[in-house]
């Protein structure tokens, strides 16, 4: 880190580190190609699940190469006239021109006689090519000519995957323009200053439009699919990880030029210091993101590959561009608070927590730090450690109670925020035909017991109707169609009753593979769950031996592990009763609680290094108990600004109409501030004074004498 501190603030090498980085973002850009990315992700599903199997045997068969349009027409509720079933047979033979299978359609009238649905066969190669342009061309041949009042909507396959395009489109400049405005507007709060937010915004935009490009171009020779989902949550997290980088180093930037009158000299520390945090914790991000590749969705891999890729790159622009810029920008760049080396303490009237100077012979020493408010709250939390530590943990256990309405999987209609067209499309065959009616349960079983296959499928609780199709290669197809609303619990049971009946009726039947949309769901939140279940164990591995490396103390991880934890499931508890009693979310999306998990446990130990960190650096000179209100008074403004910060950008995530983002950004905004807030500031500090010298327990057990020869064991206090 030093040799790294040395080549990026020195006096010309600043200059060619800013050139070289000006030329290699360049040519990268040249030269890399652009990558709109896929607005929605392949189902993902492993290989050996009975939704993929039935997925590939189905290309063998004749159908496979269709899909379907489904149009809804309704009266907004009322019964359909002779006039408007005359209109809906005249827009039904429009559509027909428009399928592969006119003579299939038909309109079909509910018993209640207040809508229509009309399924349109269309070939699936050349829908999926242009999915808005097949939707327009079926709602312009569906609306044409109307009589007042009757309307039509597009639903099923293609309706739902044109509105989430529709959902995505303009996404990245939306998610981009709000999180640009987010951290400027918190940048000049923290900084104080009209100029200073400019430099650190410009790095880590800069590192976040290369990144997508970066991620983009590995990722497709590995077959990595990164949709639009994928690329905005990677766009939040290199802004808010790059963006908290960039807040501790220039904080101890600013430390350090009270101290020093060369500036060169001064980043030059302020990189030796805060660098191996930085490294330390974007690393424990990165590692903790690569394990998703062992995952069994394609969705999760590809998005431990771009997130991966885009905070190495955080990194590299925080600790190489950053610190170059800032020193060829000078001083001034702070104004109007321009921290000067010949003033005692800090010229912000706000950093009233830093260390004061003294200099002497030369050389300058550390003095006791001013009593601002985040040395007034250690002081106050190191008399009364075990009540603050039992209170804070009370309160995580009351955040945790919400866990007791906690449910995983959404309907496809709970899915997109707003009333989009094919949700609004969908509710009216829920109400006024069979809920099933618009997905697609298929069935592959040998020929020789399709016959009883039928007869178990049409006996099965959740079945409403079960016929058998064509045949190819010794296979043949049955369809089903299913009482429940698409991707529901109930849709799910129904596909495990039937899988499960297959399987105990035993010889050719027990062959038998279910699959369909329905299905393909019920296996991504199965394959989700096993997710979770495989990665968790091996992130918390990783940060266990990080922070053992970094803190040299066996004692230490485990309890930051603790509060990290305590931390995700309060704020899913938290969430989960939100969700479900304000935002009116019936579950969670099958990824959310492992994202959730990821980003909580990687980016909220990322505090806990920056303040151990340096809590250790300090107990060498004055003791454990000392040195923590010290990490804490030097520390607690910048990553309370920077928590804050990070919190502010995930929200962000809420501007796309996308429910599992949306959750996503909630969980982590309100996770990053529980744990910014309360297990940084209140329960860390507290469970190292209970333990004091214990907390380092074998890599510190004493306090080593302080640099003015004093015994550290003085300033420690009582442990």
């Amino acid at each position: 880190m030093r040799t790294l501190a040395r080549f990026v603030s020195g006096p010309r090498a600043a200059w060619a580190v800013l050139a070289a980085t000006a030329v290699a973002v360049a040519l990268l850009f040249a030269f890399l190609p652009s990558s709109e990315g896929d607005a929605a992700p392949p189902s993902g599903v492993p290989a050996s699940s009975q939704s993929a199997e039935v997925t590939a045997l189905l290309e063998r068969f004749p159908s496979a190469d269709t899909t379907v349009g489904i149009l809804v027409f309704s009266h907004g509720g009322d019964t359909l006239d002779a006039d408007d079933l005359a209109a809906i047979d005249e827009r039904a033979g429009a559509l027909a021109d428009l399928s592969t299978t006119p003579q299939a359609v038909r309109p079909q009238i509910s018993d209640d006689g207040t809508a229509a649905l009309v399924a349109v066969p269309l070939d699936a190669d050349e829908a999926d090519a242009d999915v808005a342009a097949t939707a327009t061309s079926l709602r312009d041949a569906a609306g044409a000519d109307l009589p007042k009042g009757l309307e039509a909507s597009l639903t099923g396959p293609i309706g739902f995957q044109d509105d989430i395009a529709n959902a995505f489109a303009g996404a990245d400049f939306r998610l981009l323009l709000v999180t640009v405005i987010v951290v400027a507007v918190l940048l000049i709060v923290t900084y104080r200053s009209p100029v200073l937010w400019i430099v650190p915004l410009a790095v880590v935009g800069t590192a976040d439009a290369l990144a997508g490009r970066v991620a983009a171009a590995l990722a497709a020779p590995l077959g990595i699919t990164i949709d639009a989902s994928i690329s905005g949550i990677l766009s939040v997290l290199v802004f808010g990880a790059g963006t908290n980088y960039a807040l501790l180093l220039v904080a101890r930037y600013r430390e350090e030029l009270l101290r020093e009158p060369d500036r060169h000299r001064a980043m030059r520390t302020a990189v030796t210091s805060a660098g191996p945090a930085i490294a330390a914790s974007g690393g424990t991000v990165a590692l903790s993101l690569l394990t998703l590749l062992l995952a069994s969705l394609s969705g999760n891999r590809a998005l431990g590959f771009a997130c991966a890729v885009g905070v190495v790159i955080a990194i590299v622009f925080a600790l190489v561009a950053l610190p170059a810029a800032l020193v060829v920008c000078g001083r001034g760049l702070f104004w109007p608070f321009v921290p000067r080396a010949s003033s005692v303490g800090p010229v912000d009237p706000a950093d009233v927590s830093r260390d004061a100077v003294e200099s002497a012979g030369g050389a300058t020493r550390r003095t006791a730090p001013r009593r601002g408010f985040w040395d007034r709250l250690g002081r106050g939390v190191s008399r009364r450690p075990a009540v603050v530590a039992v209170s804070a943990v009370a309160g995580i256990a009351v955040l945790c109670l919400g866990l007791s309405g906690y449910a995983v999987g959404l309907s496809q209609t709970d899915q997109l925020l707003g009333d989009p067209e094919s949700v609004t499309a969908q509710k009216i065959v829920d109400d006024s035909f069979s809920a099933g009616l618009t997905s697609r349960t298929t069935v592959l079983v040998p020929s020789a017991a399709s016959d009883r296959a039928t007869a178990i499928a049409a006996g099965t609780d959740g079945v409403d109707t079960a016929t058998a199709a064509e045949t190819s290669g010794g296979l043949t197809r049955v369809d089903l169609q299913l009482t429940a609303e698409p991707e529901s619990d109930a849709a799910f049971a129904t596909i495990e009753r039937l899988r499960t009946a297959y399987a105990e009726d035993g010889g050719e039947t027990a062959e038998a593979l279910v699959g369909g949309s329905d299905a393909t769901a019920y296996d991504t939140k199965t394959a989700a769950q096993a997710d979770i279940d495989l990665i968790a164990p091996i992130i918390l591995a990783i940060v266990f031996a990080i922070l053992a490396v970094l803190l040299r103390s066996l004692v230490a991880p485990v309890l930051l592990i603790a509060s990290v934890l305590a931390t995700f499931f309060a704020s899913l508890g938290a969430s989960t009763w939100l969700f479900q009693n304000v935002l009116g979310f019936p579950a969670l999306d099958t990824a959310v609680t492992l994202y959730a998990f990821l980003f909580l446990v990687a980016l909220g130990v990322d505090y806990n290094i920056f303040l151990t960190t340096r809590a250790r650096e300090e107990a060498l000179v004055h003791g454990t108990r000392e040195g923590m209100i010290r990490a804490l008074a030097s520390t607690g403004a910048v990553i309370t600004s920077a928590g804050i910060l990070l919190a502010a950008v995930f929200a962000v995530l809420g501007v796309l109409p996308v429910v599992a983002l949306t959750q996503v950004g909630v969980i982590v905004c309100i996770g990053v501030l529980l744990d910014t807030l309360v297990v940084r500031t209140v329960l860390v500090p507290a469970l190292v004074f209970v333990l004091g010298d214990r907390f380092w327990w074998p890599g510190l057990r004493r306090a080593t004498t302080s640099g003015a020869g004093s015994p550290a064991s003085a300033a420690a206090g009582p442990r």
